[in-house]
């Protein structure tokens, strides 16, 4: 699934190609790309019609497109293999189109979006008065946001009792990290995934947080994390940080630091990839 860094680059495509232009029509080719719009495929459509499109905003592995005389939002989420596609007017649908967005300009180019497996979506939404979509006020700022609280951040870790990866796959905690970097974070921090949150001191947080910013800035740096053609930006171009990657997918490789072979070990339906030497599993205290 798309983590921060792949829907930055999304939204700063829409915000090129779309924000200032005005709704002409909408086509939606497939309901269950707007499942999460409990009013219909026709409430859908009619209300975006006429309405201009404001500046594109993201929060995490959200984003979204407010409608700028209004206080609503089109709310989009890529899923696993969901695209959104500035495209010529005028060239071939694609296999997995499921919505429509024309525009009432000459520029020639309209707004896809195409899913495979819709497991995405767009969906409208009213926005709270912080200007989010109603649906994602419980999403925690994510670490590339100027108004982050880091001293928040380690006050939560030492209270909570987990581990550090589940920590920072907790949206409700930072938002926008995934599986892929949480490992390279971690990688980064020399921190095992299984570290419990409590034996965190607040500059080896404040260290980690450091290393979440660098590998997203640099996968931002390059279009973010394609591992085949499902991600890819508004032009259809794919990321290549994939080359950078020093710990996801690195099985039995050796280590960039050490020279150690990479592990992989299943973690919550995922796997987690680290270096048994660099990383070093944490002691499982025994009963007195």
């Amino acid at each position: 699934m798309p983590e921060l860094p792949e829907v930055e680059v999304v939204r700063r495509g829409l915000q090129r190609w779309v924000s200032g232009r005005t709704i002409a029509e909408v086509e939606v080719l497939h309901p269950r790309a707007v499942r999460r719009h409990p009013a219909g495929v026709g409430d859908f459509a009619a209300r975006l019609k006429g309405h201009s499109v404001g500046i594109a905003r993201r929060r995490g592995k959200y984003l979204w497109l407010p409608l700028a005389d209004t206080d609503t939002s089109i709310l989009g989420h890529l899923g696993m293999s969901g695209q959104l596609l500035v495209q010529p007017e005028d060239a071939a649908d694609e296999k997995h189109l499921r919505i429509r967005i024309r525009f009432d300009d000459r520029l020639g180019t309209e707004l896809r979006f195409v899913d495979q497996r819709t497991f995405g979506g767009l969906s409208l939404h009213d926005n709270t008065p912080e200007g989010l979509p109603d649906a994602i006020a419980h999403i925690a700022r994510d670490p590339l946001d100027p108004a982050f609280d880091d001293a928040a951040f380690h006050a939560a870790l030492r209270l909570r009792r987990t581990t550090v990866k589940r920590a920072l796959l907790d949206q409700s905690l930072i938002s926008g990290v995934g599986n892929i970097y949480a490992d390279e974070a971690l990688w980064r921090a020399r921190l095992h995934y299984e570290r419990p949150t409590a034996t965190l001191t607040r500059p080896r947080s404040t260290e980690l947080l450091g290393h979440v910013r660098d590998v997203m800035n640099a996968a931002l740096a390059v279009g973010g994390t394609s591992f085949d053609s499902l991600y890819v930006n508004v032009n259809g171009e794919s990321g290549y940080f994939d080359r950078s990657l020093d710990a996801y997918g690195r099985e039995d490789e050796p280590c960039r630091r050490c020279g150690t072979p990479m592990r992989r070990r299943p973690w919550m339906n995922r796997s987690s990839y680290f270096c048994p030497r660099c990383q070093r599993a944490p002691r499982l205290r025994t009963a007195s």
